[in-house]
């Protein structure tokens, strides 16, 4: 058990970072219409994939985690 601290830690602070996120996420204007995202409206149909903010969130992600690992 005495390896389980600072696991326990490091997931605990990237659940508050997550929720942090996702409060602040709507606040963000151009977070989900970057210019790569795919937007597609018809009559009766929509389609919508974020791909360059899923693309930036991601790199963004990776960053982090290697900062935490070095």
């Amino acid at each position: 058990m005495n390896g389980m601290g600072r696991p326990l830690i490091i997931m605990g602070l990237v659940l508050v970072a997550a929720g942090l996120v996702l409060s602040f996420a709507p606040r963000i204007p151009w977070l989900g219409r970057l210019p790569g995202d795919i937007a597609i409206k018809r009559e009766h149909f929509s389609f919508y994939f974020p791909l360059a903010t899923s693309i930036l969130i991601s790199a963004v992600i990776s960053l982090i985690l290697w900062l935490i690992r070095k």
